[in-house]
């Protein structure tokens, strides 16, 4: 009779959980605006900084997301941090849970609230149209240094690490539009 009762509850509470409305999963991106992206800034000030924007929506994101996942983890050793801001819709939320969970990223992600586009493309990179891939490089100062806009190659990314370790705030990183 214990058994019987103790799967029954069992039961009724899986039941339960699985008709509770799933609003957002614990390992979803943080929602972030204009104001949430400086946040992320001053949160790694005094670091080099790779702030990279993506959708899965995006073929050439998705083609640079494993080499990005790569590269955090190659230059993490040397004080690199790579940051995600994903900008799928609310509606790609169950694509953007596949995404992160197929590539398990090494490094943190966000996700672009909905509105306010103008007021987050400044507060990136004033005269930035938005477009990605994109990949915005901060030194330890908090200064943008430089950026790759458009699909790049390790090579190109590799360089624009390299140069951002090697600036203590001082030099440019190389910027690149394709």
């Amino acid at each position: 009779m214990r058994i019987r009762t103790a799967l029954a509850a069992l039961l009724l509470t899986a039941t339960a959980a699985l008709a509770a409305p799933q609003t957002n999963a614990p390992h979803d991106p943080e929602l972030i605006d204009a104001l949430g992206y400086q946040k992320v800034l001053d949160q790694f000030r005094g670091q080099p900084v790779l702030i990279t924007f993506w959708a899965t929506w995006c073929e050439p994101c998705r083609d640079e997301y494993p080499m990005l996942n790569e590269l955090a983890k190659q230059y993490a050793p040397k004080g690199l941090h790579v940051v995600g801001v994903n900008l799928d819709d609310d509606g790609d939320l169950i694509l953007t849970r596949r995404f992160i969970a197929r590539y398990k990223p090494v490094f943190p992600n966000y996700r672009k609230k909905p509105g306010g586009e103008a007021a987050f493309v400044q507060a990136v990179l004033p005269g930035w149209g938005g477009a990605i891939p994109a990949s915005f490089f901060y030194a330890k100062d908090g200064r943008q240094i430089g950026h790759l806009l458009g699909a790049n190659n390790r090579e190109s990314y590799e360089a624009a690490i390299g140069a951002l370790l090697a600036s203590n705030g001082s030099a440019a990183a190389a910027s690149q539009t394709k």
